[in-house]
This record gives structure tokens, C-alpha cells and sequence, in this order.
């Protein structure tokens, strides 16, 4: 949904973290870019209080930072940042999975494969929002059987962290055949029982990820001007 579409009243301050958090993904909000409470209260027709709790929610989870009395801007694509947030959310999904797979059903499994169908078709389509919310089903689904709150809660955090990346140069990081082939593997192995090869196998497509983001920083393909 558009940034400027009007916001209404129902549960104001969720729906413009959830709008701030889409537009920073998408690029629409650009890395180092400074945003004022005011503006963004007057584009979304709303008053000043639930845009300055979402500020600072974004800038919980570092999509936004500040300086009081100086600015508020959109935090610029940092790669030790990055790597420290994949370092994360490898060892997460790690633990998602291993504590998933003895208690998986085969509903579960097909949840994953449904999504990965999806993802394929995303990805056949150069969709980049389909893919991306595709991947997030797929992965959602050992998260949800590993049955942890926190686990939950601190992965959500870091998504938008490495989305940011992903949507920038999805074609580049999950565009191709390795990621649809990884899925499908994956599920295969946790339909076969074996938790920690499942866990293992989802850190290696973590860290093949994390090689490529980082080649993309090497050649400065994330360098840009923060907006005056």
C-alpha cells in the first residue's frame, strides 16, 4: 500500500509502523534519507503522535535512527550491520529447525512447498514483493512449529534488515534456480527426520547468502549519497 493512501483510525500506530517499515523495504524512504514527524503526519492524514511512535519502533529495530533536536533519518546500508544481523538470523533459523523437524506434521511440509511453488512463480514473474512475502511463508513454518514466542519475535525484528538488501537486488540474491532447489531440499530432509542436517543445511544457505550480499558490498553496488 502506497505511503500516501489516508491511514484509518483502527489501530493507528501498527498500521503506520507496518506502512514506515514497507516504504524503508521498498526504497521508497531511502537510506540516509531525513524525514520529519510533521510531513509524514500530513501525508498519511494523521496527527503527529502514532508517526512518532513508529519512529521510534523503526528505530528499534534500526531502520531509523536520530538525533535529538538535529534530525531523524533512515539508517543507510551498513555492511557490518548486515553481516552482524544474517550472523542472527542463521543461528535462528537453525534453532527454528532443529527444534521443528521431530515435531513437523506433513501439513506443515506442505505449507513449505506451497510457498515455494508460489516463490517459483514469483520468481518466473520478477515479482519482487510475491517473492519476498513467499519466502517469508516458507520460512514462517518452522518458526511457527518450533513453538518459541521470542525465537518469533526477535526474527520479526530483523527481517525488514535484511529485506532492505533483498529487495534492492532480489534478482541477484534469490532470482535465480539455487533458492527454489535449496527450499525444496530442505524439505525433503526434514520430511526424512533429520534435524540437525536440516539445521546444518539451512546454515549453509544462510551463509551462501551472506557471501553474496557481500560481494555486492565489495563493488559497492549498495554505495549511494544520503539525500541532503
Amino acid at each position: 500500500m502506497s505511503l500516501d493512501s489516508p491511514v484509518s483510525r483502527r489501530l493507528l500506530s501498527d498500521e503506520v509502523f507496518h506502512r514506515l517499515r514497507d516504504s524503508i523495504v521498498r526504497g521508497e524512504l531511502a537510506p540516509g534519507e531525513k524525514v520529519k514527524d510533521g510531513e509524514l503526519a500530513e501525508r498519511l492524514g494523521l496527527s503527529r503522535t502514532p508517526v512518532r511512535e513508529a519512529l521510534a519502533r523503526l528505530a528499534d529495530i534500526g531502520l531509523v535512527e536520530a538525533k535529538p533536536g538535529v534530525y531523524t533519518r533512515i539508517t543507510t546500508l551498513n555492511r557490518r550491520d548486515v553481516e552482524k544481523t544474517l550472523a542472527v538470523l542463521r543461528s535462528l533459523d537453525q534453532l527454528a529447525i532443529e527444534t521443528a523437524v521431530p515435531v513437523m506434521t506433513e501439513q506443515d511440509r506442505q505449507g513449505m512447498r506451497q510457498a515455494n511453488r508460489d516463490f517459483e512463480r514469483a520468481v518466473a514473474a520478477n515479482d519482487t514483493d510475491a517473492a519476498l512475502a513467499a519466502d517469508d511463508r516458507f520460512h514462517a513454518v518452522p518458526i511457527a512449529a518450533a513453538d518459541n514466542p521470542v525465537l518469533s519475535r526477535i526474527v520479526e525484528q530483523l527481517h525488514p534488515q535484511i529485506h532492505r538488501i533483498l529487495y534492492r537486488k532480489f534478482s541477484t540474491l534469490l532470482g535465480g534456480r539455487n533458492t527454489i532447489e535449496h527450499h525444496d531440499q530442505l524439505i525433503d530432509v526434514c520430511a526424512g527426520g533429520d534435524a540437525r542436517a536440516a539445521a546444518e543445511l539451512s546454515g549453509q544457505h544462510w551463509s551462501e547468502l551472506g557471501g553474496h550480499i557481500n560481494q555486492l558490498f565489495e563493488t559497492n553496488q549498495f554505495t549511494e549519497a544520503a539525500p541532503a
